[in-house]
């Protein structure tokens, strides 16, 4: 029974959460020959305050980011 678990920030929209699974179930069905029916996938959506990226909190990551993008555009 193959489980995977999917973590990503908030923001997907359902259908790009059903693409999610669909693709990995037909990875798993066609690389380990699994039946779908078998195939157990979690989407857990975690807060931007809750993850970490490049030593930052991703929230503050992006607003660094972003503040960046705009005074190269001004």
């Amino acid at each position: 029974m193959p489980y995977i678990n999917v973590q990503i920030t908030e923001g997907a929209t359902r259908e790009q959460k059903a693409q999610i699974v669909k693709d990995m179930t037909k990875t798993l069905v066609n690389v380990l020959r699994k039946k779908p029916e078998h195939i157990h996938i979690v989407i857990q959506e975690i807060k931007e305050e809750n993850w970490g990226f490049e030593g930052m909190l991703t929230d503050d990551w992006k607003k660094l980011t972003s503040a960046g993008r705009s005074k190269k555009t001004e």
